[in-house]
């Protein structure tokens, strides 16, 4: 004799959705979300994976739902790269964060509210840019730093203007996911002309391009000088200097540096890093910088320079398509007024500072396992994100066995935050430099489950 068929014991879609709680998520979440991950425990019921009783049901429907109807899942960095690309590059200020909430509903981003006419977009966080380097004349931000570039391209030599872009070949750089600049610069519609080798360039060179394209005929419409931000050429190699190159473009076409990492002024601890003000103070008519790298603010890519050409990019047809957002608008000028940003906490973190925070992780892991092959070793941080490339901060890590590195990504339950390590030697590090001192104790109960989970495993 066979026992009554499951399918009769499943509880209904209605009277799991009428839950209180379920009802609630509905509310916040979208009920299609949660429709579907009532669909999944009720599945879980029919497999015999879980208890045909309403409230595991509820329960279990509960612990699949994400934090936000969004996809995308918080996640702690604990790779040591500072600005994780795959993780989002530079995590942005408390301060940055409530000004994206309090940005996210109607604002006055185009609107005079003392007049009551249209305003400047976004003219509070360009006065804040401008602000950040006086020694920019004009300043104009767009979606990215790409877009910076192909923006400056497009409008002083691209677009039917039959004028070349002079570049460096040493500068034709590969960021990812194949992104390659010249290819950049080609599409919009300008003339490449490639100056110099490989390993070394000069100021004569890019003279002698001025000439070629006079003899046929041609002007040159912007002389391009790029950081190459994500790897470094070492031994016998040359590359001519702002100041160097500002002299052969004087009074024959625009000079633009992109610094690649989004430094705005010189630090101390990065000084072989290209930076704005630096630039524009050695001659550069336009710079281009990142938002969301050593600036640690959002995605955006800045333009500083001379006023005349700031504005002839701001009124460019394509300035339209690569506009900011009121969200981004809002970050950028939060995280310039705003205290620093947790990227340069990262960079300027104490070492026995980390050390000390190692050590009362490894002990909290202990107390939940005394049997935890949990050491506290010296690491080798990463800025990262095309910033600083070859530079080592000294770091601290908590390492680990290899085998914790995936449910320390992987954690069970929608609502725990994913712990990103990095693998090396065979172990798995959790390194602190790029971990913000409010998650440690996250980390020490994310390791703590992780190593139940191994042992259960391992049983």
């Amino acid at each position: 004799m066979t026992g009554p068929d499951v399918r009769r014991r499943v509880p209904r879609t209605d009277a799991v959705l009428d839950s209180p709680t379920v009802a609630d998520a509905a509310t916040r979440l979208g009920r299609p979300l949660v429709r579907a991950a009532v669909g999944r425990a009720q599945q879980r019921v029919r497999d015999g994976a879980l208890t045909p009783d309403l409230d595991a049901v509820v329960a279990a429907v509960l612990d699949d739902l994400p934090p936000t109807a969004s996809s995308l899942r918080p996640v702690v960095n604990a790779t040591g790269v500072l600005l994780h690309t795959n993780l989002g590059r530079a995590p942005l200020s408390q301060a940055a964060v409530q000004a994206v909430v309090h940005a996210a509903g109607t604002t006055d981003v185009e609107l005079d509210l003392a007049t009551g006419r249209r305003a400047r977009r976004g003219r509070g966080a360009t006065a804040a840019l401008a602000a950040a380097v006086p020694d920019a004349e004009a300043v104009h931000a767009v979606n990215n730093g790409a877009a910076a570039l192909v923006l400056a391209a497009t409008a002083l030599a691209g677009g039917g203007l039959d004028r070349d872009v002079v570049m460096s070949r040493g500068e034709m750089v590969e960021v990812g996911d194949g992104f390659r600049l010249h290819e950049l610069v080609a599409s919009t519609g300008a003339r490449l002309r490639e100056v110099g080798t490989t390993n070394r360039t000069t100021a004569a060179d890019v003279s002698a391009a001025f000439e070629a394209a006079a003899r046929e005929g041609r002007r040159v419409g912007l002389v391009m000088k790029v950081h190459p931000s994500n790897f470094r050429v070492e031994g016998f190699t040359s590359a001519p200097s702002t100041a160097d190159l500002a002299r052969v473009c004087a009074g024959r076409a625009p000079l633009l540096v992109d610094t690649g990492s989004g430094l705005l002024s010189p630090r101390r601890d990065l000084p072989d890093e290209p930076d704005a003000a630096t630039a524009l103070r050695a001659g550069a008519d336009l710079v281009t910088a990142s938002g969301d790298k050593l600036l640690g603010g959002p995605q955006a890519g800045l333009v500083l320079g001379r006023a005349d050409l700031v504005e002839r990019l701001r009124r460019h047809p394509l300035a339209r398509a690569l506009r900011v957002d009121k969200l981004t608008l809002a970050a950028l000028e939060a995280t310039l007024t705003g205290p620093p940003p947790p990227v340069v906490a990262a960079l300027e973190a104490d070492l026995d500072q980390l050390r000390e925070r190692a050590r009362r992780c490894a002990a909290v892991m202990r107390t939940a396992d005394p049997d935890l092959d949990v050491q506290v070793v010296d690491s080798e941080a990463v800025v990262g994100g095309g910033g600083a490339p070859g530079v080592v901060l000294p770091s601290v890590a908590l390492s680990l066995p290899q085998a914790f590195a995936e449910p320390l990504r992987q954690p069970r339950g929608a609502d725990r935050t994913p712990v990103v390590c990095r693998v090396e030697a065979g172990r798995c590090l959790l390194d602190l430099r790029s971990v913000a001192p409010e998650h440690d104790e996250h980390l020490a109960a994310a390791v703590a489950r992780a190593a139940g989970a191994h042992t259960r495993g391992n049983d």
